[in-house]
């Protein structure tokens, strides 16, 4: 199989264009300095921050292969719907199913996800809330012939949400994301393993088709949940100054 075979979008163009849009909305706001506290809280600058959105979105497209599983019964259909998300369904040559982690969707959330955790001390309450978003993605997320393991668009952004304020309201914007983020690759792809070979699609992808979607936004919607949480409680703790 060539490397180049193996790169191509995980959701469908209009989608993509469409989650694009959101990042451009994103650095809209910064630019308006209505995310200072969010991203100040993350360890970045706004500037950094939407640039590694960027990146996340635009290594989407990169699927690095890591092994090959037994495949067969690929379905036929060239684009699948699930939860209002359309899905591509890739046409690669051969017999066996390829699997592959995707950069945007794996690779650069977690080194992010690690350098959050680190900058700010929480790999405990870290660990934590990624283990509780993982156990509600797994029980949401499911095989989907020709897509690949598939999580609702909208449960890994409530859930790192919420576990994060739990664990700790003072780092909600650090821990949504980085909770959010592995918790949804712990979850639903890695924990789902055991289930790869028998979906019907010729590649695989671990951050990629499925889960990607899922990802990105967590990382966007925790992070504008966390803008808007936290700055009313920076407000009130300033007026209840002395």
């Amino acid at each position: 199989m060539d490397f180049g075979d193996a790169q191509f979008l995980p959701v469908a163009p209009p989608f993509f264009f469409l989650l694009a849009g959101v990042v451009a909305i994103l650095l809209i706001l910064v630019q308006l300095r209505l995310l200072q506290y969010a991203y100040t809280q993350l360890g970045v600058s706004s500037q950094t921050a939407v640039l590694l959105l960027i990146a996340s979105l635009l290594g989407s497209y990169v699927n690095v292969p890591i092994a090959m599983l037994g495949g067969g019964g690929f379905v036929s259909e060239r684009e699948i719907v699930y939860y209002g998300v359309p899905y591509v369904v890739p046409r690669l040559s051969g017999s066996q199913t390829i699997l592959a982690v995707n950069i945007g969707g794996a690779v650069i959330p977690t080194l992010l996800s690690c350098f959050l955790l680190s900058r700010n001390a929480l790999w405990g309450r870290g660990l934590v809330a990624a283990f509780g978003v993982a156990a509600v993605s797994h029980a949401y997320a499911e095989p989907v012939r020709g897509i690949g393991i598939a999580l609702p668009i909208f449960v890994g952004p409530l859930a790192a949400t919420i576990i994060a304020a739990i664990v700790s309201w003072r780092n909600l914007a650090p821990l949504a994301y980085a909770g959010g983020s592995l918790g949804v690759l712990i979850g639903a792809d890695l924990m789902n393993l055991d289930k790869l070979g028998r979906i019907g699609t010729p590649m695989l992808s671990i951050g990629g088709a499925g889960t990607f979607d899922g990802i990105f936004m967590t990382g966007v919607l925790s992070v504008l949940l966390a803008s808007l949480i936290g700055g009313r409680t920076q407000n009130a703790e300033s007026y209840g100054a002395p």
